[in-house]
């Protein structure tokens, strides 16, 4: 009996294992052997180089940028967009007024906010970026339209084209484009939660920063240690490849100065306007060993006991 259970499940599983090891784990292995070559992403031939692609990269000053401007969204995104989530999440699930027959209730029009937060899911990533590069252009763009509005024409940035703006910008449309959909996955989460756990805590005289403390976040942790783990990816990959690219000024994107290049963006620049693929793999490979290394502190540090109610 046991026998023939183990073949059923080997069965469902060998087709899906075998096309995950085809796309996904054999390239991997792939770019793990193009950077130590010279190989230019075209010609068929190449020459084994060893170490020298990594030694270039560890003294390329532009990698170096690129792998900060990573580690800042990996930080930043996550912190702020779970952060904001779980807020708008618990507002629109615990934190209404009470009525009647109801002694815990979300705000008026929970179902609808929803819908708003969850609208930026529905857009491409390519579309958001187009939105926000039209709404932050310093001439006609909505942003400094609005300054101009109330009075305040000193102040309107170049917002792209500043150094010390342009990296904010793009975090700040990450986050927009991102949170909604963590405002519906942490509001499931939280339906699920008996709401006899709030009543008992608001009769013996709890506030709602207590509730959310002590009964939300605790139940909830499994959920939001996946989500951040999901946004952290989100922004070391195609998320801030794709706002960085579009958004931004210079040489396909990065600029000014590359103050928003991030290594996704870097790699696409090497691989295929510069004709470097072995390069490009090399630096791949660095944000590999960025993602894996991300995932596994969140998970290390963020391991709790399990509550079940």
């Amino acid at each position: 009996m046991q026998h023939g259970k183990y073949r059923f499940i080997v069965g469902f599983l060998a087709v899906p294992l075998a096309m995950y090891a085809l796309f996904v784990v054999w390239p991997f292995i792939q770019s793990i052997y193009y950077s130590f070559t010279d190989w230019s992403g075209l010609s068929p031939d190449f020459q084994m180089v060893g170490f020298d692609n990594y030694s270039r990269m560890l003294e390329d000053d532009v990698f170096w940028k690129s792998l900060q401007h990573s580690l800042t969204f990996a930080v930043v995104l996550p912190l702020v967009t779970v952060g904001l989530a779980l807020f708008f999440a618990f507002m629109l699930n615990v934190g209404g007024r009470r009525r009647r027959g109801a002694a815990v209730a979300g705000v008026r029009g929970s179902s609808f906010y929803k819908i708003v937060y969850f609208f930026p899911q529905v857009l491409s990533i390519a579309i958001v970026a187009l939105l926000f590069q039209f709404a932050y252009n310093p001439n006609s763009g909505a942003i400094n339209s609005v300054l101009k509005g109330v009075g305040l024409d000193s102040v309107q940035p170049d917002w792209l084209g500043d150094p010390n703006l342009a990296l904010i910008c793009v975090m700040v449309v990450l986050v927009w484009s991102t949170v909604g959909f963590f405002v519906v996955l942490f509001s499931a989460g939280m339906a699920s939660i008996p709401k006899d756990f709030y009543e008992a805590a608001l009769l013996d005289g709890a506030n709602r920063i207590t509730t959310f403390f002590r009964i939300t976040l605790p139940l909830l942790w499994d959920t939001v240690q996946s989500g951040w783990i999901y946004m952290g990816i989100l922004a070391l990959g195609a998320e801030s490849f794709a706002v960085v690219q579009i958004m931004t000024v210079g040489p396909n994107g990065g600029g000014p100065d590359y103050s928003t290049i991030v290594m996704p963006l870097y790699v696409y620049q090497k691989a295929f306007r510069d004709g470097q693929a072995a390069y490009a793999t090399t630096i791949g490979v660095a944000l590999l060993v960025v993602t894996l290394a991300f995932a596994a502190v969140v998970m290390r540090f963020g391991r709790r006991e399990r509550l079940e109610y």
